[in-house]
C-alpha cells in the first residue's frame, strides 16, 4: 500500500479538519485581503524548496544503515556492545520521505525503515532500545501512522497504547516505562497531564509535543481524555497568570511557553518550573519588577500546536495569548529566547505549528505592541532561512550542538519536515 501523499498531510501537522482549520484561523489572525494577496509561496520559493528537498531524500536515502534499515545506527565497540539505537531518529526520517510522490511501502528504503523501527517493539508496546521510551515511541508511532500496512496499524495501535500509560494521570501504570515510569497522580498536581524523559523524574513540553503530535497522527480524537490530560500541563507551562494558576507565573504577562512545571522530582508544588531560556526580568501585573522563567520559540510554538491540535475554540484566551507572543517574538534567525539552540527542532515546530493553524502571514507586533503594518509570509521567510544552511551534498549544517543537533541525519531530516509544510 503507498505511504500517504501530500494531500493526506492534515493527517501528519494535527489531523484537524480544513473547517475547523479555517474558523481557527479567522479567529487567531483573519488575513487583510493584501495580506492574502501576498501569502502564497511565490514560484521560486518552490522551486528552491523542491529542490532541497530532492537533494536532501537524496541524502538521506545514501545514508541509511543497509545491515538495519535505520539512520545513525552506533556501532558496537571492540567488545562486541553497542550503545543503544534511537529509532525516533528512523522515524523522522521517514517522516520526511513519506510524502515523497510514487513513495510506496514496497520501497527498498521504506520497507527498511518499517522493518527497523518495528524490531525495537518492546513487549509492553514501547518502541524504544533501553532508554527514552516516551521520545522514541511517539516519533515511531508518527512515522508508522503513515504506512498503511496491516502490521504498521498493529504497530500504531501498540503504541499508543503504552503512551497513554507514561502520562502522569489516574490512569498511570508505574510498572511502565522503566525510569520513564509516571505516578498517578490527581489533577491538582502540578505534573498532571505531562510526559517525561525520566532522567529528571517529571514531566516535560519536549516530550508532550512529540506525544500530542503522536495522538494526532494515529488519528486519535481531540475529545480523548490523554488529549484533554495534556491541554492541563501545558496550561500550567504557560507564562501567564491569567492560564496559569502555579506560583512560578504570578504576575506573568508574556503568553509563551517554558519547558517544565518543575526541575525535578523534588520540586512538585508549583513554585519553581523550568525553562531552556532561563529567567528575565519582567514587568509584572501590578508594575513591579521581578525575575521570571522566560518564555521561548519551540516550546511556544509546541505549545501552540497543541491548543490546535486539542481544537480549543478560536477566542480561548489560551490560544489567543500563545498567538500574541508569537507575533511579538516572529523570527527564523534563532529559536527565540535560546538563540541557536535548537533550532532545526524549532523549524518543524514553527512550520506544523502556522500550517495547522491555517494562517498564511504573520503580522509581527512592536515593542509597543501594536502592529508593525509589514506581515511576514512564513513559507517564503522558512524557505530562505533553510536554503541558506543546506550543503552541497543535500545535508544540512549543524549551527548548535546541543539536543543532537550536530547530528546531519537528524537535522536534515527536521529540514525537510518543515519544508514540506512550506510546500503543502
Amino acid at each position: 500500500m503507498k505511504i500517504r501523499s501530500a494531500a493526506c498531510v492534515l493527517a501528519m501537522v494535527g489531523g484537524m479538519g480544513l473547517a475547523a482549520l479555517s474558523a481557527l484561523a479567522q479567529g487567531v489572525a483573519e488575513p487583510t485581503p493584501a495580506q492574502a494577496a501576498k501569502a502564497p509561496l511565490s514560484p521560486e520559493a518552490r522551486l528552491s524548496a523542491t529542490q532541497m528537498i530532492a537533494r536532501g531524500v537524496a541524502y538521506l536515502r545514501e545514508r541509511q544503515d543497509q545491515a538495519t534499515g535505520g539512520w545513525s545506527v552506533p556501532q558496537p565497540d571492540k567488545d562486541g556492545k553497542a550503545p543503544p539505537t534511537f529509532p525516533g531518529i528512523t522515524a523522522l526520517v521517514l517522516l520526511a520521505l513519506a510524502e515523497e510522490d510514487g513513495l510506496t511501502a514496497d520501497d527498498p528504503v521504506v520497507a527498511g525503515a518499517v522493518k527497523h523501527l518495528l524490531n525495537f517493539q518492546q513487549d509492553d508496546g514501547g518502541i524504544y532500545d533501553r532508554m527514552l521510551p516516551s521520545y522514541n515511541t511517539a516519533l515511531s508511532v508518527s512515522a508508522l501512522s503513515k504506512v498503511g500496512t496491516p502490521r504498521a496499524k498493529e504497530a500504531v495501535d501498540r503504541g499508543i497504547a503504552f503512551l497513554r500509560k507514561l502520562q502522569w494521570s489516574e490512569d498511570s501504570d508505574p510498572t511502565v516505562g522503566g525510569s520513564e515510569a509516571a505516578r498517578k497522580v490527581d489533577k491538582d498536581h502540578a505534573f498532571y497531564g505531562g510526559v517525561g524523559y525520566g532522567r529528571s523524574g517529571r514531566p516535560d513540553n519536549s516530550n508532550l509535543n512529540m506525544f500530542m503530535q503522536a495522538m494526532q497522527d494515529a488519528g486519535v480524537s481531540p475529545d480523548d481524555p490523554a488529549v484533554k490530560r495534556a491541554l492541563v500541563f501545558l496550561q500550567r507551562t504557560q507564562m501567564d497568570e491569567r492560564v496559569n494558576d502555579l506560583p512560578f507565573a504570578k504576575g506573568s504577562r508574556q503568553g509563551g511557553f517554558v519547558y517544565a512545571t518543575a526541575p525535578n522530582a523534588e520540586s512538585i508544588d508549583g513554585h519553581v518550573g523550568q525553562s531552556m531560556a532561563g529567567t528575565m526580568e519582567e514587568t509584572l501585573s501590578d508594575g513591579t519588577t521581578a525575575s521570571r522563567l522566560r518564555s521561548y520559540g519551540s516550546m511556544t510554538y509546541a505549545g501552540f500546536k497543541s491548543y490546535l491540535y486539542a481544537q480549543l475554540p478560536k477566542d480561548d484566551q489560551r490560544v489567543r495569548l500563545a498567538w500574541e507572543w508569537i507575533r511579538r517574538n516572529y523570527t527564523l534567525d534563532e529559536n527565540p529566547g535560546i538563540q541557536d539552540e535548537g533550532r532545526y527542532y524549532y523549524y518543524v515546530v514553527f512550520a506544523r505549528a502556522l500550517k495547522a493553524s491555517g494562517v498564511e502571514s504573520v503580522e509581527p507586533l512592536g515593542q509597543d505592541g501594536k502592529p508593525t503594518g509589514s506581515a511576514r509570509n512564513w513559507r517564503e521567510d522558512l524557505v530562505a532561512k533553510l536554503s541558506g544552511l543546506q550543503t552541497q551534498d543535500g545535508s544540512f549544517k549543524s549551527v548548535n550542538e546541543r539536543w543532537m543537533e550536530n547530528n546531519p541525519e537528524l537535522i536534515t531530516a527536521y529540514a525537510l519536515i518543515a519544508l514540506r509544510q512550506a510546500v503543502e
